[in-house]
């Protein structure tokens, strides 16, 4: 059984591949958060007690806790997950996305340096460093064309630029130390346990609760959508075969407008919920103004990651739309605790029970 760092593996799409991997059997998880207001303890409950999950919180950009816990555990690989994600908090607050993004991403690929360096050769031949980035570092395409692995940067927001610093920083390592890095530059994930302050999430609690369902600018902003279950599988794939110094792009072929997508998230409610006095679900939409830099068009070609790995997605849009608006509808408590602040108690309370096991 593989050992695995993880990185930011409280937050929607790392808890996804822990949950996967953890109660499967197939990995040992050092779960390394630092349990932001995105970082939701809630949500890894069904691992909470398993002797192959350790979740311990801290800081990506604390260097000597990192690599003092590598040391411990002896990992196979590091998978960073850990990121400030949100593009409008980006717009309000930049300097926790260059501190995090940068800084945090920095600080742990020289921790896994300095581990690796002291490592035997057996440990230096198996190890892998996945870095997880997204399709917003290529910035926005027309109509027509799609990201591949040599598509130019061209960052418009400070989350997707410090994304971009981050991903040349992961490179710059495999070419100067050759540190076996890997990284994969995904399309929008949706799903299960994701926060609400994302798109599909917010909608699905704004329709049920009968609150408008606000849409940027004229809706007509296109996204590839792609199911956080298929994403977590693609990086299994990587993880097993990626070839260190490759990028992989991981997209869901499911090209949409914002305003086709909500349109079809309220069609699927008002089919799962009949008797909603909300209905049809559609009349809440509002259009407000558009945010600054926002992308027109993003498109994923994920031709090499089918052709050399064999990864395909798994899920439709529709499909994967539908497994997503049933779990929100029947987990209400995990999105009340979440809306209402008070998983951040929870979170408190391991907080200090962590603290005092460290000391």
């Amino acid at each position: 059984m593989k050992t695995i760092f993880v990185t930011g593996g409280a937050g929607f799409i790392g808890s996804n591949f822990v949950m996967n991997l953890v109660e499967s059997g197939r990995a040992r998880i050092i779960n390394y958060d630092k349990l932001t207001y995105a970082g939701n303890l809630g949500t890894l409950a069904p691992v909470a007690g398993n002797p192959n999950h350790i979740f311990i919180q801290g800081d990506i950009a604390h260097r000597q806790t990192v690599l003092d816990l590598l040391e411990k555990h002896r990992p196979d690989a590091i998978v960073n997950f850990a990121a400030e994600s949100h593009v409008d908090r980006s717009i309000d607050a930049p300097g926790e996305f260059i501190q995090t993004n940068i800084i945090g991403t920095f600080e742990l690929l020289e921790a896994a340096r300095t581990y690796l360096n002291q490592a035997d050769e057996r440990e230096k031949e198996r190890f892998r460093f996945l870095h997880v980035s997204t399709d917003e570092v290529y910035g926005s395409l027309g109509g027509s064309g799609f990201f591949t692995e040599e598509t130019p940067y061209a960052p418009n927001s400070p989350y997707a630029a410090s994304k971009a610093a981050s991903d040349h920083l992961v490179r710059s390592y495999f070419k100067t130390f050759s540190l076996p890095v890997v990284t994969t530059n995904c399309s929008n994930n949706y799903g299960p346990h994701q926060f609400p302050e994302k798109l599909i999430p917010l909608m699905i609690h704004n329709a049920r609760s009968g609150k408008p369902l606000p849409v940027y600018g004229d809706g007509l902003h296109i996204r590839d959508w792609l199911y956080v279950e298929d994403h977590c599988r693609a990086l299994e794939r990587v993880l097993e075969d990626g070839q260190p110094g490759e990028v992989y792009n991981v997209g869901g072929d499911n090209e949409k407008t914002n305003l086709d997508l909500v349109n079809t998230l309220c069609k699927i409610l008002d089919d799962l919920v009949p008797n909603s006095p909300h209905k049809p679900h559609k009349s809440l939409i509002q259009f407000v103004a558009d945010r600054p830099g926002h992308d027109r068009r993003y498109a994923i070609d994920a031709g090499k990651i089918k052709r050399e790995l064999g990864w395909e997605p798994e899920e439709t849009l529709d499909t994967g739309l539908r497994k997503t608006v049933r779990w929100y509808l029947e987990h209400p408590e995990w999105v009340e605790r979440v809306m209402s602040g008070a998983y951040r108690g929870e979170r408190l309370g391991l907080s200090m029970a962590v603290d005092e096991k460290l000391k």
